[in-house]
């Protein structure tokens, strides 16, 4: 049986399908040539992260493709309810990258709160000729610890930022319609803290949070979590962390509210049109930016791997 794992799979995850008996190919198939490359291939699972979209026409075109696989949390580049109500099976790994991602959150919380960002930008090209002006401007940094931190969103990666952010001392709190209260598991010095975080209004937290983190999917209607009337309701000097998707902040309004000084800086990495940002998002001097790399890491990759090759050797093993 052939797989194409379009935007690429571990070794990890290739060898446990080999061993059962798959065929995975990984090479990049053009978006206009994927249902003509299914068929005449006939590939029966198609693999992606987010660079490829499956969407109703590919899923109509290609009669014989019996299983999509999103390696990651995210599916809104898949029409997931078409698919299953066709008898598709559709799949994703939404534990596999909870880690990685909370960790690049909790970089970016310290990149933004003791302006790394910016002083690695100008250090290069300023640090000989005006050090002691950049020791001056990057001297009113802050401390995480003690701060709230409020997340929009609280599954499983919200959850694990959190975890993180209580061992650094911030007080958490949450806004998630789906979920009244949460318990973390902190480990600490082969130790294992237990605390419950009740969740609280979208206008309670944005009023309260000195920081905000960004763990939802992108609304079905297309409607931005934050926009201009969420943003008058902030802290003035909040910070803000998007490894989200690109949508659920409003981008205008997010630009207007860094220049005006409501946010006092804010860290991307998920954008508007990805893979081509707005040149204006990428050029503000208060924004710290990545290029969608929070499920970029070695273990996450492994782990994502792995858990596709069981859930596809399971399925068509039934």
């Amino acid at each position: 049986m052939k797989i194409l794992a379009n935007d690429g799979i571990s070794k990890s995850g290739i060898e446990k399908l080999e061993a059962a008996g798959y065929e995975v190919t990984t090479e990049t198939v053009p978006q206009e040539d994927l249902a003509s490359t299914i068929n005449n291939e006939n590939y029966a699972a198609l693999l992606v992260r987010s660079a490829t979209k499956v969407r109703q026409d590919l899923i109509d075109a290609c009669p014989g493709l019996q299983l999509i696989g999103r390696g990651g949390v995210g599916m809104d580049n898949i029409d997931v309810a078409y698919a299953r109500s066709i008898g598709r099976e559709v799949i994703n790994t939404p534990a596999a990258s909870s880690q990685s991602v909370a960790e690049l959150v909790m970089a970016h919380l310290f990149s933004i709160s003791r302006s790394v960002y910016d002083s690695n930008r100008n250090m290069p090209v300023n640090g000989v000729s005006e050090f002691k002006s950049l020791k001056k401007k990057y001297a009113k940094g802050v401390e995480l610890r003690g701060k709230t931190i409020g997340f929009i969103g609280f599954g499983r990666i919200g959850q694990s930022a959190a975890t993180y952010a209580l061992g650094c001392g911030m007080k958490v709190i949450a806004y998630d319609p789906f979920m009244s209260q949460a318990q973390l598991h902190v480990s600490v010095a082969d130790q294992t803290v237990t605390t419950t975080v009740a969740t609280t209004t979208l206008d309670a937290l944005l009023e309260t949070a000195d920081y905000i983190s960004m763990h939802v999917p992108m609304p079905e209607n297309g409607q931005a979590i934050l926009g201009v009337n969420e943003f008058s309701k902030m802290k003035n000097g909040v910070r803000i962390v998007n490894a989200a998707r690109g949508g659920v902040i409003d981008e205008d309004a997010l630009l207007s509210a860094c220049k005006s000084g409501k946010v006092a800086a804010c860290a991307l990495d998920v954008f508007v049109g990805e893979p081509s940002p707005r040149a204006d998002v990428l050029s503000v001097s208060n924004m710290a930016l990545t290029p969608h790399i929070g499920a970029a890491t070695v273990e996450a990759q492994d782990r994502i791997g792995t858990e596709l090759a069981d859930k596809i050797i399971a399925y068509f093993s039934k």
